[in-house]
């Protein structure tokens, strides 16, 4: 049927459009598409080289990268709108505004002089031109001439740092002349303006209320209040130096990701989505629910390489939702396994999402330690989802894909053996402590080389291999160019999050926040106490209870629509310290923040992978998101699971507690998949799943009499012996 088809490739990228905002480019044709086509190999050739030959001084690196990104933004992203809504002339009103009380704010400052007063009118031109003031019958796909301005002011600023790099960080270190807070105001502008361009405007009104957090300290109440700080001291910390734009965020997106990011986009090209399509069906096409399975399982797989989950969901899915609908799974149902398998993709070793590589950096801990340490709780979303998925079959009473769908294994091995020399190359070097960005290189150097074996295959005599996914010179220049451009969206997020990152530091934001935090969870654990009749609860383990409800609550909201690596870094220089506060591992609190902003993607009402999912599946999104959020339960008790337990990420590990941690969650995951689902071995009713959803609570505890009571309510349930028909509807 029409519904069940397999979307077209123009389909599919309208889709990613849509919903992922960092894939919105623009479609160029002539001169512009020419220039854009040369900036960004420019750029990937520029990463490639220098992760292979040796990285620039970090604040060189950082510039040159940045450069390139925010010249390219304006020329790559259209505006969110073609034709100026009443919403989008009041956000363009208070961007504007804020933008005119920082040039007040900063010519105040200044010393009188010609200079002075150019800049003022440049300043004054430029905040105009962010206003939306294009004809209505202007083009989207266009580049408008205030485009051109954008790009020339937005490479401008760290085009500046790096020309004048000896005159601003060596001869004048510590007293910037008057030209660096000039471009330091333009460079807060232009990144506000490409963040909005790429990510829309909640990122951007987060970078706004830091800087006014810093501005206006004296003026707040409480625990907010700070001394304050002037707006040279603010251009200071964020532009020159290595606090705030230029900070970890970018610094980690210009050394690791870009290179991920890049090596994804080729690998993809040269056949290894496919490939993972074909494995995951020939693992789990068979079983009882196949078609979702594979959904599960090659998502996983795509994930792995991929840091974006609704461009895994749209990727994979445009196979696996059409297969799953055909098997007798509703639409809705199966919209909601792709977009919750595609999130896992980002705690998925062995390459995850590139906020695995920020945690790299905030942490300390080597990346090849650290996707040991991910292994347990991906794996244990795995097992949710695949559960779920089980339960749901069985309940509908679906079997597995019929044995003609399913590849052989041999075959693919035989036409994509080339492919896994890249990756297992890649992950090798990983684990033997080689850097990721020299992993990198040689993966993409491999992957470019390997893409030519189906060639050479064919000049032997061999033609079983499809010489498609060649990665020639056009083919070559095509991948290059694509992976600039989807780094472009998470260069101009992180260099915003580093306005929160520099006022964090400038003014202890995060000490204040985990104040309040702390406050609040032993509050609210001194009330409950207080009703506590038993006795048998004690204050410092509810307020760490709560104190987590607390900060999951926080990721999920501060994730809503915000792409997951900033969303962790926020929360990472933020909420994060609240939990070392209840004594929680470092390592810990950055898993828990970590999966709860991922689980933001798939969490109503601005589930982004889960509507890109039910666009696919032509489902109704709310209802697709809800049902996504459901399926990605389990990874909602796993952050719970190895704070209580941090052996489960080998820190402080004991076998007796790694153990025991590993059968009560795997019995807890087994508790909430059958409440979640309505059925185990039979339907439930509704007291059997309040007493499953209770018992699994129970199991996510390291105290011995908790997890024996909640064993037992979970056992008594599911083993009920089963009494009367048992409904396969």
């Amino acid at each position: 049927m029409e519904a069940d088809r397999e979307l077209t490739a123009d389909e599919v990228e309208a889709l990613v459009r849509e919903y992922d905002s960092e894939s919105n480019f623009r479609n160029l044709i002539g001169p512009t598409a020419m220039i854009v086509t040369l900036a960004s190999v420019a750029l990937s050739l520029f990463h490639v080289y220098t992760a292979g030959f040796g990285l620039l001084n970090e604040v060189m690196h950082r510039t040159i990268h940045l450069t390139f990104v925010m010249g390219l933004i304006f020329l790559v992203f259209p505006r969110k709108r073609a034709h100026p809504t009443g919403r989008l002339w009041v956000e363009s009103l208070i961007f504007a505004g804020f933008y005119l009380y920082l040039l007040y704010s900063l010519t105040q400052t200044l010393p009188a002089s010609p200079l002075k007063l150019v800049f003022s009118g440049i300043m004054l031109a430029l905040i105009t031109l962010t206003l939306p003031l294009n004809r209505r019958e202007a083009d989207p796909g266009k580049v408008a001439l205030r485009d051109w301005v954008f790009a020339a002011f937005g490479a401008g600023f760290s085009a500046y740092l790096t020309i004048f790099f000896k005159h601003i960080f060596i001869d004048n270190v510590g007293n910037p002349p008057e030209p660096v807070y000039m471009m330091g105001l333009v460079a807060i502008v232009m990144t506000l303006e490409a963040t909005r361009r790429t990510m829309g405007p909640m990122l951007a009104y987060i970078g706004i209320g830091c800087l006014l957090y810093a501005l206006l300290g004296p003026y707040l109440p409480g625990i907010l209040a700070h001394r304050g700080y002037g707006i040279t001291r603010i251009i200071n910390h964020l532009f020159v130096g290595t606090e705030g734009i230029y900070g970890v965020a970018v610094g980690v997106v210009a050394t690791y990701v870009f290179h991920f990011v890049l090596f994804g986009i080729l690998a993809q090209m040269s056949g290894l989505g496919q490939l993972f399509i074909d494995l995951a069906t020939i693992i789990a096409g068979r079983a009882s629910g196949g078609s979702a399975k594979v959904s599960v399982v090659s998502s996983g797989f795509f994930g792995m390489i991929s840091g974006s989950p609704i461009a895994n969901t749209v990727t994979t899915g445009a196979f696996t939702i059409p297969l799953m609908k055909k098997s007798g799974f509703s639409g809705r149902f199966a919209g909601a396994v792709e977009a919750s398998a595609s999130c896992g993709g980002q705690v998925t070793p062995p390459i995850m999402g590139a906020s695995a590589f920020v945690m790299t950096e905030m942490l300390g801990v080597p990346y090849n330690e650290l996707i040991l340490i991910a292994i347990v709780p991906a794996a244990f979303h795995y097992i949710a989802v695949l559960l779920m998925v089980h339960l749901e079959a069985k309940r509908l009473g679906l079997q597995g894909l019929s044995a003609d769908k399913i590849p052989q294994f041999g075959a693919v091995l035989a036409k994509s053996w080339h492919l896994f020399v890249p990756l297992g190359v890649m992950v090798v070097m990983l684990l033997m402590q080689y850097t990721p960005f020299l992993a990198a290189f040689w993966g993409i150097i491999l992957t470019i080389a390997f893409s030519y074996v189906p060639m050479l295959m064919h000049a032997l005599g061999n033609r079983t291999m499809d010489t498609s996914t060649v990665l020639t010179p056009p083919r070559l220049i095509r991948g290059f160019e694509d992976g600039a451009k989807f780094a472009l969206a998470i260069g101009a997020a992180c260099a915003c999050v580093g306005f929160l990152l520099g006022m964090t530091t400038l003014t202890g934001l995060g000490f204040k926040f985990s104040a309040a935090v702390v406050q609040l969870a032993h509050d609210v654990a001194g009330f409950v106490i207080g009703l506590d009749f038993t006795g048998l609860l004690s204050e410092n383990g509810m307020a760490l209870f709560f104190g987590l409800i607390f900060v999951a609550i926080a990721c999920i909201i501060m994730g809503a629509g915000i792409p997951t690596t900033p969303t962790y870094i926020i929360l990472a220089s933020i909420a994060a310290p609240a939990l070392t506060e209840f004594d929680v591992p470092l390592i810990a609190t950055h898993f828990f923040v970590f999966y709860f902003g991922v689980l933001a993607d798939v969490t109503p009402p601005v589930a982004l992978a889960a509507y890109a999912a039910a666009g696919l599946a032509r489902s109704e999104p709310m209802t697709t998101g809800t049902t996504a959020f459901r399926l990605s339960m389990g990874k909602a008790l796993v952050p719970f699971m190895f704070v209580y337990a941090p052996s489960l990420l080998f820190v402080d590990f004991t076998p007796l507690e790694f153990i025991t941690a590993l059968l009560s969650g795997l019995l807890g995951i087994v508790a909430l998949s059958a409440a979640y689902i309505g059925w185990f071995r039979r339907d439930l009713v509704l007291l059997e799943k309040i007493l499953l959803t209770l018992g699994g609570l129970f199991l996510i505890s390291t105290h011995w009499g908790a997890i024996t009571v909640g064993a037992l309510i979970v056992l008594a349930v599911l083993l009920r012996p089963i009494s009367g028909r048992v409904s396969a509807s």
